[in-house]
């Protein structure tokens, strides 16, 4: 794949006007209330995972609807004070997989929550153990269109919640520093994080690698590539329903939430992406409103982006902002 997208200089610049509806805050702040009335706390049991520098507990909160999510925590083993925390979530149809897969920043002295996806994890990797226990309408194979009718009923309204209660959840952990959280993934993983970053502004730090669910309508102009695939796949069998689609993928754009985000960020970008093509991540990374931000771009790469290159500058970036 060659570089297909803006110039580098554009793109630089690229600021698009993109859908937001006027009751964004009001349907996020109630659908956050709402997921922490069903109160609850999170629950720790010590895994045997083999590891002596590590200690490793299998963590379930309560995320959108009280529904449990399933989490690994990994920590360093013998490490006395609270410690800054790093929330992660995974990439599509990935899981949180097996412990030891999870041994960096645990390693560089973080507590790292790896946040399964529910429903997700059966598409790469070493599985997930999260069910969605919400129904939805027709779909086309896949997540993103799951609900799309409705904004209350889709996909991603349950995750980003999800997100946001991983947060909460993992600032009631003893040994845990609550004023010292950080959220990070990739590709999905990295949009959740944009959407936990708008949502809960007291997240100190965010790093998105190559980020997904932004910018839906420039994605599905450029790409034919899945997942936004997917999104151009249901319009083209339900063409009466374009409205209403774009519509319930206003409320969950990346971009809205990055405009709201106040923590340091550091972005990835890859100029031969036709996953999440390079203009989506930066008109999300343009409106991102934390007075520290930096965009890492990996011209010759596609999705993939920087891959294990992302480690170091990341936990640099992590030690900056999080001591």
């Amino acid at each position: 794949m060659a570089q297909f997208d803006l110039p580098v200089a554009e793109l630089e610049q690229y600021t698009p006007q993109v859908d937001e509806p006027a009751d964004f805050d009001e349907f996020w702040a109630g659908t956050i209330a709402e997921a922490r009335g069903f109160g609850g706390a999170p629950v720790l049991e010590r895994v045997d995972a083999g590891l002596t520098e590590v200690t490793v507990d299998d963590f379930t909160f309560p995320g959108f609807g009280g529904h449990p999510v399933k989490a690994w925590l990994v920590r360093p083993a013998r490490v006395d004070g609270p410690l800054p925390a790093v929330v992660e979530s995974i990439g599509y149809g990935g899981g949180r997989g097996l412990p030891h897969e999870h041994l960096g920043l645990a390693a560089a002295g973080f507590a790292h929550l790896v946040m399964d996806t529910r429903g997700q994890g059966s598409g790469w990797g070493s599985g997930g153990h999260t069910a969605d226990p919400v129904g939805h309408a027709p779909a086309s194979p896949g997540y993103m269109t799951r609900g799309i009718l409705d904004p209350a009923d889709h996909y991603y309204r349950r995750v980003y919640t999800d997100g946001v209660r991983a947060v909460d959840a993992v600032r009631q952990v003893d040994g845990v520093d609550p004023a010292r959280v950080a959220v990070a993934g990739t590709s999905q993983g990295g949009g959740i994080a944009i959407a936990v970053a708008g949502l809960l502004p007291d997240v100190v730090a965010a790093a998105p690698n190559v980020p997904f669910l932004c910018h839906f309508r420039r994605a599905v102009q450029i790409t034919d590539a899945f997942p936004y695939g997917e999104i151009t796949q249901y319009l083209s069998v339900h063409r009466e329903q374009e409205d209403a689609v774009w519509r319930t993928l206003s409320y969950l754009d990346g971009v809205s939430f990055a405009r709201r985000a106040r923590a340091a960020g550091l972005f990835s970008v890859a100029l031969m992406d036709a996953v999440c093509p390079p203009s989506t991540v930066y008109a999300a990374f343009n409106a991102w409103s934390g007075d520290d931000k930096r965009i890492d771009v990996y011209p010759y790469n596609g999705h993939e982006g920087g891959q294990h290159y992302r480690f170091a500058p990341t936990v640099e970036f992590l030690r900056k902002h999080l001591g």
